[in-house]
């Protein structure tokens, strides 16, 4: 069995892996021009009413799992004066510094896993942000939910923008992409070695990374057990992962596609 400090330093060393083939998209050109604009923000309208909602003026924010920091930059947007974005890849950071160099703001941006945050970041932040993607990466959520609450001020609050785990069951490139492949339940991480992309499939290249299929109870509970007070939950029935998840947005039929959660540090 792989220990979870094993699981952690291989998605890294994925992402690493992965960071190249970001940087040579068409999306990368498009961001490197997309910053020099000072309202810039690549935030949909579900995440910007949200944050609008929790009130970024003025205030020090932090995105955990900030990949090549677009979101971080998108932040002062909405009125943060500081921004803050952690990640454990290297290679991505570079990314973010060079988007940070574009840009008119200078956030701060920290190499770290995770799950074993500087304690120089404790009670520092009045808003903390988790972003699509980040949850499945984390093997353990109670150590994972415990190191973000500690970047809050006491009545700081966590944002939270995730997929629904309900969608980890359903296959968008099946011959019938509504039946269910996968179980809800299913206790072990995928394990994949090909690159880490956002659309189509990434080539193999030896580098293994474990995504976690963790049950919405699971991220619930993380969440208050780590000492926060559940403040708003919502589902919704639009996609914030690939294009081709858009699948299950055409017809009739609607299912839980992914959530924003509220919660605050007592």
């Amino acid at each position: 069995m792989v220990s979870h400090k094993d699981v952690i330093a291989s998605n890294r060393d994925a992402w690493n892996a992965s960071a190249d083939h970001h940087r040579r998209s068409a999306e990368w050109a498009r961001l490197t021009d997309a910053v020099a604009d000072k309202g810039f923000s690549c935030l949909d309208s579900t995440l910007t009413e949200q944050l609008n909602q929790v009130g970024l003026t003025g205030k020090a924010v932090i995105q955990l799992g900030c990949n090549n920091g677009r979101e971080a930059l998108s932040l002062f947007a909405l009125g943060a004066l500081e921004v803050m974005g952690v990640d454990q890849s290297s290679e991505f950071l570079k990314q973010a510094h060079e988007l940070a160099e574009r840009s008119h703001y200078s956030p701060e941006f920290v190499e770290a896993d995770i799950h074993e945050l500087p304690a120089t970041l404790n009670e520092r932040f009045d808003v903390a942000l988790i972003t699509i993607g980040v949850v499945n990466w984390m093997p353990d959520l109670g150590l994972f939910f415990s190191h973000v609450a500690r970047t809050l001020k006491p009545g700081g609050k966590l944002v939270i923008y995730e997929t629904h785990p309900f969608l980890e069951m359903l296959d968008p490139e099946a011959s019938d992409p509504w039946r269910i492949s996968t179980s809800y339940f299913q206790a072990e991480p995928l394990v994949e070695s090909v690159a880490i992309v956002y659309e189509g499939k990434g080539e193999a290249n030896g580098q293994q990374s474990y995504w976690h299929v963790h049950r919405l109870s699971d991220q619930l509970m993380g969440v208050v057990g780590a000492g926060l007070r559940l403040c708003a939950f919502n589902e919704y029935a639009h996609s914030n992962r690939e294009d081709l998840y858009d699948v299950y947005t055409q017809g009739e039929a609607q299912i839980p596609m992914c959530y924003a959660l509220v919660a605050e540090k007592l």
